[in-house]
């Protein structure tokens, strides 16, 4: 059976990578359409660019950003606002136009924790995108933003209990927080190993998260065994929302 068409939306470059990069390599080598959404920071910056690189390893199409500031780098969109101060219609509305132009199958993003940091950015993102997932299907909403689309299933990557007692020491610093799902609350268990290679020279393509000693930094400095059993399974809770469908422009209605 083919694989569907998926979008991925997240908060930060590097977050593709670590939380979704191994199922985005897999669709995108099986054919399907694959495109990622990253809410924050600016065309033209440095880790746009390095954005690119790393949806070119995975072969997820070229960058779409919403051009929000990340709540802690404002020279992340030099005059934009922060995500999380943007009026969330404005917000929602940026998002529909690129799930009415990609049109998937299947929307990928943050769970309500905002994965085990709890990033703020992380959790706006999860917002954000749970409310534009609905809005792209209605006709009335947002007409200027595109013909209406509905996707069949949201996916929000997430660790369940489990996993993030076995390995959230390697990727939450002591003394930080972390936050988990009940293990029967994972829909989908994906083993990306033959794909993991692609989704490591992804995340390492985020070069200057590396050198800052950021999570990228922390997993190039791993050895082979431990980044292996970090990244090669990808978890999400599943939230299936009927048949993807397109439906009449609002000028077409009754």
């Amino acid at each position: 059976m083919p694989l569907p068409s998926l979008l991925a939306v997240f908060a930060h470059p590097d977050d593709e990578s670590l939380s979704a990069g191994g199922v985005l390599a897999r669709h995108a080598a099986a054919g399907a359409r694959t495109a990622v959404v990253t809410a924050t920071w600016a065309e033209g910056t440095h880790r746009v660019a390095e954005l690119a690189e790393a949806l070119r390893i995975l072969g997820a199409g070229e960058p779409r950003m919403l051009g929000y500031a990340d709540a802690r780098v404002p020279q992340s969109a030099p005059g934009g606002v922060r995500l999380c101060d943007a009026p969330l219609d404005e917000s929602v509305r940026r998002l529909v136009r690129h799930i009415r132009e990609v049109r998937p199958e299947v929307v990928v993003t943050h769970d309500a924790y905002g994965g085990l940091t709890g990033h703020p950015d992380h959790l706006h993102t999860h917002r954000v995108t749970a409310l534009a997932v609905q809005a792209a299907g209605l006709a009335h909403l947002y007409p200027d933003a595109g013909a209406p689309w509905r996707p069949r299933a949201l996916y929000l990557a997430t660790h369940p209990d489990s996993a993030a007692g076995e390995l959230g020491a390697l990727l939450v610093r002591n003394g930080r927080p972390m936050y988990s799902v009940p293990d029967s609350w994972v829909g989908a268990t994906v083993d990306v190993r033959p794909w993991l290679a692609q989704k490591i020279r992804a995340v390492l393509a985020h070069r200057s998260e590396v050198e800052r000693g950021a999570l990228p930094g922390r997993i190039a400095r791993m050895a082979p065994a431990d980044r292996e059993r970090l990244l090669s399974t990808e978890w999400y809770i599943r939230h299936d929302l009927g048949p993807a469908s397109a439906l009449p422009h609002p000028e077409s209605v009754c």
